[in-house]
C-alpha cells in the first residue's frame, strides 16, 4: 500500500492527462493529509474526455470526520470499500477519480530492516491510479474540502510488488490504471468497478532505493523507510 508518493507535475497534468493544473500549487512529495492532484468529472453530465483537476486532501475524510481521519485512509481496499463507513458513500456514489503520479515508495525488507524503495513506470511516464474521492462541507478552516483515497489489491506472488513489506504480511499494491482506461474508470457504473481491479505488470514497473534520512523521515512523522 502506498502512504507516500510524487504527484504528477505541473506539464505531466497536461501532457500525460489532458487538464490544467490546479491554480495552488502542492508539494513535491505527498503524505497522508497533505494537499495533491485528482482528475474527476468536472459534473454529472460529463461526457467521455471531459475531465477536471482539482486539489484534495490524501486521505478520505467523509462529511462526518475529523480531517485527522486522513492519516488512516488514505488506500482503500476493493474488497470492503463498498461496505466501509470512511469509503462506502464515495464508492456508492460513484465518486471515481485518477490520481496522477510520478512514482511511490514502498518499504522492502529484502536486507533485513526495512529500506525505502521508489517505484516508477520504466518508461518514465506517469502513473495514473484508481482511486475515489468525497467532500466535506467544513473541512475545518471555514472552507470545504475534497478529498481521495488510492484503491488497492491483493499482491500475493506478484513478481514486483511481494517484495515489499513486513514479511509475513499481506502484499498489496495500487490499483493502477493505463491511459487509455482513465476515461472508462471515471464513467464506470458501480457495479462494474471490479474489471478495473487487475494487477498492474511487473515488467511495466522499475524500483531502485531511495532511503530517506532520519531526520527527515521524523519530520514528516512517519517511519523512516
Amino acid at each position: 500500500m502506498c502512504a507516500n508518493y510524487i504527484p504528477s507535475t505541473r506539464d505531466q497534468l497536461q501532457q500525460f492527462f489532458g487538464v490544467a493544473a490546479p491554480d495552488s500549487g502542492y508539494p513535491e512529495e505527498a503524505f497522508p493529509g497533505y494537499m495533491a492532484p485528482m482528475i474527476r468529472l468536472p459534473h454529472a453530465e460529463s461526457v467521455p474526455g471531459d475531465r477536471a483537476c482539482a486539489l484534495g486532501m490524501f486521505g478520505m475524510v467523509p462529511g462526518w470526520a475529523d480531517p485527522k481521519l486522513a492519516r488512516q485512509t488514505y488506500n482503500a481496499r476493493t474488497e470492503t470499500v463498498a461496505s466501509k463507513p470512511s469509503y462506502r458513500h464515495a464508492y456508492t456514489s460513484r465518486h471515481f477519480c485518477v490520481i496522477p503520479l510520478h512514482s511511490f515508495f514502498e518499504p522492502s525488507y529484502e536486507s533485513g530492516k526495512p529500506v525505502r524503495f521508489e517505484i516508477a513506470n520504466t518508461d518514465g511516464s506517469p502513473l495514473g491510479v484508481a482511486g475515489i474521492w468525497e467532500y466535506k462541507r467544513d473541512g475545518g478552516n471555514g472552507l470545504p474540502l475534497l478529498s481521495f483515497s488510492m484503491l488497492t489489491i491483493n499482491a500475493d506472488g506478484h513478481p514486483m510488488m511481494q517484495r515489499f513489506h513486513k514479511p509475513g504480511d499481506e502484499k498489496r499494491m495500487m490499483v493502477i490504471l493505463d491511459p487509455d482506461q482513465y476515461d472508462a474508470w471515471l464513467h464506470c457504473p458501480v457495479d462494474d468497478a471490479h474489471r478495473f481491479f487487475v494487477r498492474y505488470p511487473a515488467e511495466r514497473l522499475v524500483a531502485r532505493a531511495a532511503p530517506r534520512a532520519g531526520k527527515k523521515a521524523a519530520q514528516e512523522g512517519l517511519p523512516g523507510l
